[in-house]
């Protein structure tokens, strides 16, 4: 039995229609529950999270942010300067 809109791209679908006249989805490829469910992105049960981080941002290695050593050099140079003036 066909559904009223297609779950794969949202067309209204006859009734006792064999395929979706838009996309071409039938019981076998986009109305069974098992079709319907893989195409959610839901995880399944031998979901590997560091293999998954490893596909989507790779494995080189991350440069860490901060401030770099030049400028904590001139701000203690300028509040050396700035001590010297106000002393005298």
């Amino acid at each position: 039995m066909s559904p009223e809109t297609c779950p794969n791209c949202g067309a209204d679908v006859p009734r006792n229609a064999k395929a979706c006249p838009e996309c071409g989805s039938d019981e076998k490829t986009g109305w069974s529950d098992s079709a319907y469910a893989s195409n959610l992105g839901i995880p399944d049960e031998n979901f590997d999270y560091d293999e998954f981080v490893k596909e989507e941002f790779g494995t080189g290695q991350v440069k860490p942010r901060g401030i770099h050593w030049f400028w904590w050099a001139i701000a203690l140079a300028l509040i050396i300067l700035l001590l010297i003036f106000f002393l005298r």
